[in-house]
């Protein structure tokens, strides 16, 4: 018998190389390269194919502007935060790729989505290639969301799925997940390169020759980008990632790419007993426990996507004989490195040889350089253990001289203060006076050396780190450090 040929496959850029090399020679990614079995020449890929699609459903070529654009109208899918981050649902014949870690929701988001789907008459397919029917009845019963419209086919045969898509022909079809079915005219096995490549390429073609609304739900490497080759965010139209600690109620839906509307929105759900739950008023929830007095700690607009939120941030910092350790959770270590340095620099705070913890309460992820300002003066009240104002917001650009650049689309995120009844505003001194809502100070500030100077902690920056028993607020911050510990 001829011995099966092998190949080297780049997880990133898809292009196979004839033995393994430490960089992929087509995209230049490092240690991208994995082994699998090539595709046995002049066997069909599937025993589907789009072919005779097209006649049965009149698609020929048709003129632009009579394209009929209610065709591609989305729907619904009934929970508040999804449609949101999707712009409105899911559009027909779409392609949605959801990717999170394990535990983390991903199913019980679905199975909401199809049983949502389903109850407005559409009918759902659930394709579950990890479970038994019998478990997602189950899960289905705990949630409350048995409906009659929505169907599930256990298997991880990809054509026995689009066979049984074919019987059903749903509104909204899932595939949970991509990384567990197999095409069996693909010789490598489930969760390769080459398979995970070839049935999403095949179920594009079935979603868009059907006009199906398909899900496709992805796992994540240890990094947190989606396992599989990156052509598989490019085949689709939509890639999702749900993120938030298994540990803490909160769950992030982001849109890190969107065909039908803009990225980056984000939407907020709250893990329950009966499922997730959409976040109406996130501001609200993240300062629902928020503490008046406590040093290291500021309210911060931020905007994701187009939806501005007011996050707390935290920070603690403590004296060592060891090695300082920088701990951050919810924002860039880069940026607060870069902030302890204009710190020290501008303000002569000696935090060199201090442990440094910052994180975001409730575990949003803060990447915009707008909490700058609100990051620098967080450690600078732990720092001294002087508290910040309650109702008082921050925001601003720092850049290394220390100065404070201005950044966009301040209106929203400083009507999103007010509404929650902040009173001040520091903010970068090219903010507009006219940009304040009714009941909102603005203090424009030009660097950080002015920042401090008016919170009341400059002086207090030229002496020795403030300790718990100086301050005497030492409690409230011992629950920070035993989680970065712990982190």
């Amino acid at each position: 018998m001829s011995r099966p040929s092998r190949r080297h496959v780049c997880t990133s850029c898809g292009a196979a190389a004839a033995k393994w090399v430490g960089r992929c020679a087509s995209c230049g990614e490092w240690n991208s390269l994995v082994e699998e079995q090539a595709e046995v020449r002049g066997r069909p890929s599937s025993r589907w194919s789009p072919a005779g699609r097209s006649e049965e459903a009149g698609l020929r070529p048709v003129r632009l502007p009579r394209v009929d654009p209610e065709a591609a109208r989305p729907f619904a899918t009934g929970l508040s935060e999804l449609d949101r981050v999707l712009g409105g649902g899911l559009t027909p014949g779409s392609v949605t790729l959801l990717g999170g870690e394990p535990g983390i929701g991903k199913s019980t988001l679905v199975l909401q989505a199809v049983a949502a789907a389903a109850s407005t008459g559409r009918s759902s397919l659930i394709i579950a290639a990890e479970e038994s029917a019998e478990q997602v009845r189950q899960r289905a019963a705990r949630l409350g969301v048995l409906e009659e419209e929505c169907f599930v086919l256990s298997t991880s045969d990809l054509l026995a799925s689009i066979e049984g898509a074919d019987q059903v022909r749903p509104g909204l079809l899932v595939i949970d997940s991509i990384q567990t079915v197999s095409d069996p005219g693909i010789s490598s096995p489930a969760g390769s390169p080459n398979q995970v490549r070839g049935c999403a390429q095949l179920l594009v073609q079935y979603a868009k020759a059907t006009g199906t609304a398909t899900v496709l739900v992805g796992h994540v490497t240890k990094d947190g980008s989606l396992a599989g080759p990156r052509t598989l965010e490019h085949l689709v139209d939509t890639v999702l990632s749900f993120e938030g600690d298994r540990h803490h109620s909160l769950r992030a839906l982001v849109a890190t790419k969107h065909r039908f509307g803009p990225a980056g929105e984000l939407g907020l759900f709250e893990m329950r007993e009966e499922g997730l739950a959409s976040v109406e008023d996130p501001s609200a929830f993240l300062l629902g426990d928020r503490r008046p007095g406590v040093p290291g700690t500021v309210a911060v607009p931020v905007l994701e996507g187009r939806r501005p939120l007011v996050v707390e941030m935290q920070a603690l910092l403590a004296e060592t004989r060891n090695p300082p350790r920088r701990v951050v959770q919810g924002v860039s270590s880069a940026r607060v490195a870069l902030l302890l340095a204009v710190l020290e620099r501008s303000c002569g705070a000696q935090v060199a040889g201090a442990d440094v913890f910052v994180s975001t309460v409730g575990g949003i992820k803060v990447s915009e350089p707008a909490a700058d300002l609100g990051v620098l003066c967080a450690m600078a009240s732990a720092f001294t253990g002087i508290p910040l104002p309650h109702d008082a917001v921050l925001f601003g650009e720092v850049g290394l001289a220390g100065e404070l650049r201005q950044v966009s689309r301040f209106e929203r995120r400083l009507s999103e203060a007010a509404r929650l009844g902040f009173r001040r505003a520091l903010v970068p001194a090219a903010t507009p006076e006219r940009s304040a809502p009714a009941g909102l100070e603005l203090e424009r500030l030009a660097s950080v050396e002015e920042a401090v100077r008016s919170l009341g902690i400059l002086t207090a920056l030229g002496r020795p780190l403030a300790t718990s028993t100086s301050t005497g607020r030492g409690a409230p911050t011992t629950a920070l450090a035993r989680m970065s510990h712990s982190g």
